[in-house]
């Protein structure tokens, strides 16, 4: 296992972390997407442990609070191992109040989260998403004191647009508020929006990313061809109504059959191949894998001993950019004349497929 720092902080976390959304959903009434049992979920958990993962990630509303339970319950022991991640905002009861990122709110989420954790702290304790109905510089004032009461070391947040970050970033500098880390965000082979707007700000700030759905909902598994899908995998059938993320499946194909052919030369499969690509990319602190077998784990975590070359990672970026939104393709027709290629602020570099590493 490979590990790097989470952000600018001086936590070490493995490249891959353990997404736990798979976990639970047995109990009639709590959904989730992979209803693992307490066995199976234990048999997922102890070797993604074992192969060297200290970075796990669940939240509250994940099969409605049984993922927490059920990690809470089998990590015992191990729980000093691991950075612990989970997340809060999402509805997880019928009143007007138990959604959303109100003091309110937060205080009695994370106090819940901690009873299912069995942990008297949080190691990265996450916004879900943006709360439109709350000031933020509400969010952040419970988020402090949170931070100083010690039940969590770090905060981070998910699913946040560019302008939402500076402002949360801007609001902590000004109040000497407890600021993000981190930033959870899909970003795929098949989704690579991020780079517009939200990776170059967080390359400016100093914070990590961690990748969701990196696989694009299981599309890039390779497992998925445009002939056939498996009915049971969570993209189904193709074209299916409401997946998760959003994809354009045709482009997704393509893209699928340049990492078979990587995969070839490298004696990988797609599934790595795309996950050795994210990890390539210098925002990237950390990707987010999910399991409902052991077989899947296995072959994800052999994604960081593959090791791309420069004509492999130029073959995937060909095959999977997208046409430059603006303001980046008006910043690429500047950029050549008013800084450097590479530079940090160089418009075309983003839009090229070529951020600049973070500055640490």
């Amino acid at each position: 296992m490979q590990y790097t720092r989470l952000g600018t902080t001086g936590v070490y976390v493995s490249r891959l972390c353990l997404g736990t959304m798979t976990f639970g959903g047995t109990v009639e009434g709590t959904g989730g997407i992979g209803g693992l049992d307490a066995k199976a979920a234990g048999a997922i958990l102890g070797a993604a442990l074992d192969a060297g993962i200290n970075f796990v990630d669940t939240a509250d509303v994940y099969a409605a609070g049984q993922s927490e339970e059920m990690l809470g319950e089998l990590l015992g022991a191990r729980r000093r191992e691991i950075v612990l991640a989970t997340k809060a905002n999402a509805r997880v009861g019928t009143g007007p109040n138990d959604v959303g990122l109100s003091r309110l709110h937060i205080m009695g989420a994370l106090e819940a989260s901690l009873r299912r954790l069995k942990t008297d702290h949080i190691d990265l304790y996450q916004i879900h998403r943006w709360d439109p109905q709350t000031p933020i510089e509400e969010t952040l004032g419970a988020l402090d004191d949170a931070v100083r009461q010690g039940k969590v070391r770090y905060i981070g947040a998910s699913n946040l647009a560019a302008w939402h970050l500076m402002k949360a970033l801007g609001v902590s500098e000004r109040e000497r508020l407890a600021k993000f880390v981190s930033v959870q965000a899909y970003y795929s082979l098949a989704g690579r929006g991020v780079e517009d707007e939200l990776a170059p700000a967080m390359i400016d700030q100093g914070l990590g990313m961690l990748c969701w759905s990196p696989l694009a909902g299981g599309l890039l598994s390779g497992k998925v061809t445009r002939e056939s899908a498996d009915p049971n995998s969570r993209r189904g059938r193709r074209g299916a109504s409401g997946q998760m993320p959003p994809v354009d499946e045709d482009r997704a194909f393509d893209i699928i059959d340049v990492t078979r052919r990587i995969a070839e030369r490298r004696g990988s499969t797609p599934a790595q191949v795309a996950l050795a690509w994210l990890l390539s990319r210098p925002v990237v602190d950390s990707v987010i894998i999910g399991a409902k077998r052991i077989d899947q784990l296995t072959d994800n975590l052999g994604a960081v001993d593959v090791r791309l070359d420069a004509e492999d990672l130029a073959e995937l970026d060909k095959a999977s950019a997208e046409p430059p939104r603006y303001p980046n393709w008006m910043l690429s027709y500047n950029a050549a004349s008013r800084v450097p290629k590479g530079h940090p602020f160089d418009g075309a570099s983003w839009t090229a497929g070529e951020m600049p590493a973070r500055a640490d």
